[in-house]
């Protein structure tokens, strides 16, 4: 149907949401993980949502479920660390993407290190890293897109290959 097509005021058609999902995995993306630290408590997702947004400022954005204990911490401490990770960081990334994993001690067998911006945990099996403050929020339907402010930036080894994510699946090249 052509936006010609929808009359001026009517609601726009929506997709079959299988279909849109089948769709939609067939764009293969890098995986990420996004870490923030709550007092003494450490948050952790898997994204596949990420992208550069700017370079003046330099600013990034992930997508976030509305409903996630990450976002309640992230919204509160307002700092982020970004991991770009390797393809031999599959468990890490397959762990951390598992609902109702435990919350204290997510990160107690996923090797990182300490952000010395923001205390957020900088995974391990990385090819980039970054430490990020949030920018803006802004809701987008099941989601939230957060914005960073990237306040440093670390590369992992020129070798490394990437983990993907494709067809609903982790993937490398």
């Amino acid at each position: 149907m052509s936006a010609a097509a929808v009359p001026p005021g009517a609601p726009w058609p929506s997709p079959d949401v299988e279909t849109y999902r089948r769709a939609a995995g067939r764009f293969a993306t890098g995986v990420c993980v996004v870490t923030t630290r709550d007092g003494r408590l450490d948050h952790a997702i898997t994204v596949s949502s990420f992208a550069s947004v700017s370079l003046d400022p330099v600013l990034v954005l992930v997508c976030v479920h509305q409903d996630s204990r990450f976002l309640d911490a992230v919204t509160e401490t307002r700092t982020w660390g970004l991991s770009v990770l390797a393809a031999r960081a599959r468990p890490a990334a397959a762990w951390l993407a598992t609902p109702g994993r435990p919350v204290v001690d997510q990160l107690a067998q996923v090797p990182h290190r300490r952000g010395p911006l923001t205390g957020a945990a900088l995974l391990d099996g990385s090819v980039a890293t970054m430490e990020c403050a949030t920018e803006a929020e802004h809701a987008a339907g099941t989601h939230v897109l957060l914005v960073g402010r990237v306040l440093d930036v670390s590369l992992g080894p020129e070798d490394e290959r990437p983990l993907l994510h494709h067809r609903g699946a982790f993937s490398e090249l």
